[in-house]
């Protein structure tokens, strides 16, 4: 008999699952690395492109660091901390947190984000808040037809740091690089003129090159050419290890990054199963609309008509309201789709995205979120990882189908490649 114990992440915590069917478990691969400290020193002391961190911040009279919010698992405390002696000379530098269309952050993910930096640059620390237009600048359009509204500290200094993490995106090919401005610290308008291209089908994980939604960011940084950008990508292990880091020009420090973070989350899957379960790991289960990256990933993997069970504490609810109104006021999962047809919003494309796997396949979830909720958003609400992978078994079986299953525990992070 086949039997292997998998462990699911499940918020900070792992559950053990018991898998006595034919299966795969596909994960980020394992890659040889160095010292932190040793990676973070040598990318900063010999940039592509440009010069040195140092020379770039002594020739700024006026410097803003962008930083991911919470919501990535970018190492910003770790780089902050080996540039800490550099940014204290400096007369005028501020940070300004890229939260995209995100919330801010609590005191508890400010200090995951600045770690031991908080408390002596907390004073020069602000939040993007992409619905304040106040805060925002027109700067130009790009050629897709996309309003470029950034938030006003941007410009004002025209001296950016940015750092950032890359990684597969379930609709925009990639994270870092470019996403720092755009949605990082683009306004609401902004955002949801570029993000409505992700209903696009060739808007998917790994993708660039004729993605409408790549194109498009690559594009609108035309707008920004202006910009003195200093760039600080990082690619991660799946433990949130350091494997990598490049620094300096924004789009040649990318297409480094983005072959980097190739080695690591491009994971081989032999076929597709009938069966798959996708985690959302800590910290990428913050919320339903978050983790719907991982069942973007699974599907993948996933047969036509299979089931696919999305494992995500969702610790602080659902995130936003939007997708989710969306997909409460529709039936059905084809009805979600007519309903974007008729007028796009921001926070549809997730809905799209999950309606077109509810139309694939079936929908299954372990969460912490309320069951209502969840049904309303079209899955099918379960508390139990292993009864509802074993009942996920029977229900296969009743098909008269062999249960195969391919198993991403990491599956935010994972993208299946398959042979």
């Amino acid at each position: 008999m086949i039997f292997i114990e998998v462990k699911i992440p499940y918020g900070k915590e792992y559950i053990n699952l018991d898998v006595e069917i034919t299966h795969e478990v596909i994960a980020p691969n394992e890659v040889k690395t160095e010292p932190e400290k040793e990676i973070i020193s040598k990318a900063l002391e010999k940039p592509v492109g440009m010069e040195s961190l140092k020379d770039f911040v002594l020739g700024s009279d006026k410097l803003l660091i962008l930083v991911n919010d919470a919501t990535r698992p970018t190492p910003t405390a770790k780089v902050l901390l080996e540039m800490r002696e550099i940014l204290r000379d400096h007369n005028d530098v501020r940070f300004l947190v890229a939260t995209g269309a995100h919330r801010g952050p609590t005191e508890d993910e400010f200090m995951y984000i600045f770690g031991e930096m908080y408390e002596e640059f907390k004073d020069k620390i602000f939040v993007h808040d992409a619905r304040r237009d106040e805060d925002m600048e027109y700067l130009g359009i790009s050629s897709n037809g996309t309003e470029m509204y950034i938030n006003k500290m941007v410009n004002e200094s025209k001296n950016i740091i940015a750092i950032s993490s890359v990684e597969p995106h379930y609709f925009a090919g990639y994270t870092g690089g470019r996403k720092s401005f755009l949605p990082g610290v683009a306004a609401y308008k902004t955002i949801e003129m570029n993000h409505k291209h992700a209903l696009s089908d060739a808007a998917k994980p790994l993708a660039i090159k004729d993605n409408p939604v790549a194109e498009d960011m690559d594009d609108a940084m035309e707008v920004l050419k202006d910009l003195h950008i200093f760039s600080i990508q990082t690619v991660l292990t799946a433990d949130h290890g350091l494997y990598a880091m490049v620094a300096g020009d924004l789009f040649r420090t990318f297409d480094i990054a983005v072959e980097k973070a190739n080695e690591v989350f491009g994971a081989k899957c032999k076929r597709k199963g009938n069966i798959v379960l996708t985690a959302a790991p800590y910290p990428m289960d913050i919320d339903l609309y978050q983790s719907q990256k991982a069942l973007e990933n699974g599907k993948l993997a996933l047969e036509e008509g299979g089931i696919i069970i999305l494992v995500s504490k969702c610790r602080e609810g659902v995130g936003d309201d939007a997708f989710l109104d969306l997909l409460c006021s529709s039936n059905t999962c084809k009805d979600v789709m007519s309903r974007i047809e008729e007028g796009y919003k921001l926070g549809y494309h997730k809905a799209a995205k999950m309606a077109q796997i509810g139309i694939y396949a079936e929908m299954w979830a372990v969460s912490d979120l309320d069951e209502d909720t969840l049904r309303r958003a079209k899955l099918e609400p379960y508390k139990n990882i292993q009864e509802t992978f074993d009942r996920a078994v029977e229900e296969i079986k009743s098909q008269g189908k062999e249960p195969y299953a391919v198993i991403l525990p990491q599956g935010s992070l994972t993208v299946p490649l398959l042979e």
